[in-house]
Order: C-alpha cells, then sequence, then structure tokens
C-alpha cells in the first residue's frame, strides 16, 4: 500500500473507530429494501444534507455539546451519570450512531434506537447541586437537548458546508420540522418546527441557563481531550472551530473569550482545514449508500408496477 493510501486508510480507520465504534452496522440503513426511514427522508432533503456533513457535524456536535451544558440540569444528568470523563468516545459514538440511524437507517432501526435511549433516560434521575430534582426523560429537558443540538447542527453546516450545499431560509425551517419527529418519539414537548422558533426558543431559556461548575469542567475536558498528540490537534482545531458557532452570550457564560477576528482568520479556516482532512480520510459514507440504496428499491419498485 502506498503512503497516501496508507494515510487515508488510517485517517478512515481511526476516525470510524472514533465516530462509530468501528462497527458501522449496515443492515441498519440497508435493509428492508423500500423502506423510507422514519423521517421519510430522501438524499438532497435538508435533514440529509446537514446530517451528512462530516465537518458540519463534527464542529456542530462539539458546539452542542457546549450549549447543552448551560442547563445546570442537563448538565447534572451528564457530570452524575455519565462516563465522558473516562468513556469520551463511548458517548460520542453512541449520540453519532442514534443520529445516523434516525436519520438515514430503516424505520425499524430508528424505532430501536429511540427505545432504547428512553429506557436508559428512565433510569437517569437525581437531585442537581442546586437542590432541584431532574429527570432525562423530564419532556422540557428533552425539548432543551434537542434544539440545542439540532441549532448547533445546522449552524456548522452553514458555516463549514461547501457554498451550494448551504441552506436557505426556507430550507432551515424545513430542516427543524423533518428532525423535530424524533424529539417528540423521544417524549419532548414544545419542539420548534422552524428556524424562528429555534431562535424564539433559545432566547426564552436564557434566563435559565447558567455556567455550573460541572459545565466549566466539560469544556475544559472536551478543549484538552485526545489521546494522543496528532488526536488532541485535530479535536482542538474542531473545537475552536465550534467555539464560533455559538450564540455570543452563550461564549460569554462560559467564558471562551475568542476575539471575533481571531475566529474568523484562525479558528474557522483551521477547522475547515481538519475537517476537510477527516473527509478526505473518510472518503464517500458507506452509510449513506447503504440508505441510498434501501430507498431506491421503492422508487424502482413504483417504476416497474406502473409498467
Amino acid at each position: 500500500m502506498s503512503g497516501y493510501a496508507g494515510l487515508r486508510a488510517r485517517v478512515s480507520a481511526e476516525v470510524r473507530a472514533a465516530v462509530h465504534g468501528g462497527d458501522l452496522q449496515l443492515e441498519r440503513y440497508d435493509r428492508p429494501l423500500g423502506d423510507p426511514g422514519l423521517l421519510g427522508i430522501r438524499p438532497g432533503d435538508p435533514a440529509w444534507r446537514v446530517h451528512s456533513s462530516a465537518t458540519g457535524m463534527l464542529t456542530g456536535g462539539f458546539a452542542a455539546l457546549m450549549l447543552q451544558s448551560l442547563h445546570p440540569l442537563a448538565m447534572a444528568g451528564v457530570a452524575q451519570f455519565s462516563d465522558f470523563r473516562t468513556d469520551p468516545l463511548g458517548r460520542l459514538s453512541r449520540t453519532a450512531r442514534f443520529v445516523s440511524t434516525t436519520t438515514f437507517g430503516s424505520a425499524p432501526a430508528a424505532r430501536e434506537s429511540i427505545a432504547l435511549v428512553r429506557r436508559i433516560h428512565a433510569r437517569v434521575h437525581g437531585t442537581a447541586p442546586d437542590g432541584r430534582p431532574y429527570r432525562a426523560d423530564d419532556p422540557e429537558l428533552l425539548t432543551w437537548v434537542h434544539t440545542a443540538e439540532v441549532y448547533s447542527f445546522l449552524r456548522g453546516h452553514q458555516v463549514f458546508a461547501a457554498g451550494r450545499s448551504r441552506l436557505g431560509a426556507a430550507e432551515c425551517d424545513a430542516y427543524f420540522a423533518q428532525v423535530a419527529p424524533i424529539a417528540e418519539a423521544l417524549g419532548a414537548c414544545g419542539v420548534p418546527h422552524s428556524a424562528g422558533e429555534a431562535v424564539r426558543y433559545l432566547s426564552a431559556m436564557r434566563p435559565r441557563l447558567r455556567a455550573t461548575p460541572a459545565a466549566l469542567e466539560s469544556v475544559r475536558f472536551l478543549r484538552g481531550f485526545g489521546r494522543n498528540p496528532r488526536e488532541r490537534l485535530v479535536v482542538r482545531g474542531l473545537m475552536n472551530g465550534s467555539v464560533g458557532l455559538l450564540p455570543g452570550w452563550a461564549r460569554a457564560e462560559l467564558g471562551i473569550r475568542r476575539p471575533a477576528a481571531v475566529r474568523a482568520l484562525a479558528d474557522r479556516p483551521y477547522g475547515l482545514a481538519v475537517g476537510r482532512l477527516l473527509e478526505w480520510g473518510i472518503g464517500p459514507s458507506e452509510i449513506q449508500a447503504a440508505a441510498r440504496r434501501r430507498i431506491s428499491a421503492a422508487a424502482r419498485g413504483r417504476t416497474e408496477g406502473g409498467r
């Protein structure tokens, strides 16, 4: 194997292990033939485009973790129950698999993933450091986690995707509407179905948000994470890029002071370069290819049936 091919194979293996736990589980995506998936989205739809943008999803994912941490009850659950300190890649791969399965997977696979998360949420409950009780299956808390996540995913796509792939205003509204059923299936209530609703929701939530010691610790952990110098360099590049995706008030609350010029002239180009390197290493998505084959079987069936 040439040095070029060897490097690409090494990058692909490392990214697959970190994001998907090594096993893509393609049976979730390529069968049953003709199944439209739980969301019924197709290649080219806003949710497909946003969730297939590797750089946007990675930077958006880091931004989502930082934004979500500002809810004291959500952060209490993470601090008391999550293994992000000892197994951060495990948490990343579980989240990535859930998003991939509910977006690109078959309807049965998506329902299975949702049911698993609901069972886990039912066991996560306790008391936050401020004395308030919390439950991971609280509908309002689920709405917060979902909205912070998809808002960040969309921001990541809009900032880091290639120019022609960026969504217009109507497509941004469609994105929120397309992904809302997943949060509702998990038990969320009042889920935003448009970009305007998402912005208004985040604005209404601001008085309830603050950076607890656990939130600040989680951000420090993320910014310094890496099992080796190469991985730390990649994570730092993506994290710096993700900082610019946060609302200004969220950066201020988390004590992140990166001037606008630094974010625009250093963080964004570096994050984009790191993301493009990872995309090159990953190559064409096997998950999306499998989903296309499954979905296209329905179209072939309709065509053949109409002859």
